[in-house]
């Protein structure tokens, strides 16, 4: 006879994966939905929602006119998220994001300081061109993405549940724009490269976006819906294998602990713990995205470059070698795969 132990286990387990099957028709929904207003960016689409389930934050690179901006959009009304959008330049001052105390009179002639919240009190604050702005005003994100939470006159203020930040950027080599630094690169969980639609898209978009008008997305999910899918993220099941590719997958992209040749001399500096968990957490997010009920090594190979990317530099004598940090990544994976 099986004991109560196990029978508890199997219950549970069976609950865990009826509530995988039940959010994974939804999140297929959603997904769908997503596509019939952004043509040809598949893989976008569904590292976003990956990032979005998670719990963290992305940042979305590639030349104007791809459909950044319009992708958040869609996606904060697909899952029914209190958007905001701000539009960063060189004049930005962080007050502008997180808000400020103002001095206003009362009736009875009475003075007091009254703070009015900055686009930052939002479950999805779009980030637009933030390359653009000092790094002064980037950084004014920082406590933000990690804490959940500003501080502003010495008092800590709470930011709204769910909170994401999804961010776009021009490449540097445009004019008018400023790099990232390192520490808030670190805070976005990935780095989505967003490229040219190829011609089967390009020719579906243009059918459906220059007529008279142009079907709104549809919500698909609440936001209740995305935090239990936050919270249901967090309890699948990763098996030691997963784990251990994870672990090697991070660990042998830092300098001085990598055990294959050339890695050393071509990396900087490499990802910290901080991109152990943000692989973990997303492993887990593609799984449910698909209706799986854990992920697998393949998810990990799958997720490397956008997890990692961000997260590592190369050295001067790579670079002028014309060694890329993605090729770097692709030589990491080689032994996963």
């Amino acid at each position: 006879m099986l004991g109560s132990d196990t029978v508890l286990r199997s219950a549970t387990g069976e609950a865990l994966a009826a509530e995988i099957e039940a959010l994974g028709d939804r999140l297929a929904r959603a997904r769908s939905e997503i596509g019939s207003i952004i043509f040809g960016q598949e893989e976008v689409v569904d590292q976003t929602i990956v990032t979005l389930l998670s719990g963290g934050h992305a940042v979305l690179i590639g030349v104007p006119g791809l459909g950044k901006t319009r992708l958040v959009e869609t996606l904060g009304a697909v899952f029914g998220l209190d958007e905001k959008r701000v539009q960063f330049t060189p004049d930005l001052m962080p007050a502008d994001i997180l808000g400020s105390e103002i001095l206003e009179e009362t009736e009875n002639g009475r003075r007091g300081f009254r703070f009015v919240e900055g686009p930052v009190f939002a479950q999805l604050l779009m980030a637009d061109e933030i390359n653009r702005a000092s790094p002064r005003t980037q950084s004014a994100l920082l406590q933000a993405m990690q804490e959940r939470r500003v501080s502003v006159a010495g008092q800590y203020r709470p930011l709204p549940k769910p909170f994401h930040v999804l961010a776009t950027q021009n490449p540097l080599e445009q004019e008018g724009t400023y790099p990232l630094p390192e520490a808030q690169l670190d805070r976005f969980l990935m780095e989505v490269d967003v490229v040219y639609p190829d011609l089967a898209a390009e020719r579906q978009m243009l059918i459906a976006t220059t007529g008279l008008e142009e079907q709104p997305p549809q919500r698909i999910l609440t936001t209740t819906d995305l935090l239990e899918a936050q919270r249901l993220v967090r309890r699948i099941p990763v098996g030691e294998g997963v784990l251990d590719a994870i672990l090697r997958l991070v660990r042998s992209g830092r300098p001085g602990e990598s055990s294959l040749p050339g890695i050393d001399d071509a990396v900087a500096w490499g990802p910290g713990p901080r991109a152990s968990q943000a692989l973990m957490l997303a492993t887990r997010a593609r799984a449910l995205l698909d209706g799986r009920l854990s992920p697998s090594v393949d998810d990990v190979l799958a997720l490397a470059r956008p997890v990692l990317r961000h997260r590592m530099a190369l050295t001067f004598a790579a670079r002028a070698d014309g060694m890329t940090v993605d090729a770097v990544i692709d030589r990491l994976c080689e032994p996963l795969a």
